[in-house]
């Protein structure tokens, strides 16, 4: 594990965890478990996925009935990260915002971290 013992690697905004929550109710899943993998313009993309176990690897992170599971992998990029749920007239879904980010592309759906970390 990463980061400080006793202190969650992630914050979940009131809206996000009621998000999760809700979403975890309609499919049955335990939680949603973020990750980061390759890609994108700007190199990295987080990813997202119901899951029906958890792993004994991930973090867990509860609040208000949602439970957020962060893979093994995505646990030292993530630290400090705030996971929100914004709607607009356009579009809705989680938003991060992760103080580990140093360059993001235009269209928000990639990020970079600072050179010489590497992701398998």
């Amino acid at each position: 594990m990463f980061g400080i013992p006793g202190k969650s690697p992630v914050t979940i905004t009131d809206k996000a965890a009621a998000q999760i929550a809700k979403l975890m109710s309609k499919d049955g899943s335990k939680g949603l478990r973020i990750g980061v993998k390759k890609g994108g313009c700007a190199g990295m993309e987080y990813t997202m996925e119901y899951v029906t176990d958890v792993d004994p690897h991930d973090e867990v992170v509860e609040q208000d009935g949602a439970r957020v599971m962060i893979a093994p992998m995505a646990q030292m990029f993530l630290f400090g990260t705030e996971i929100d749920y914004e709607i607009s007239l356009l579009e809705s879904g989680f938003k991060f915002k992760n103080p580990n980010v140093v360059d993001a592309c235009g269209c928000g759906e990639s990020i970079k971290f600072a050179d010489g970390v590497a992701v398998k």
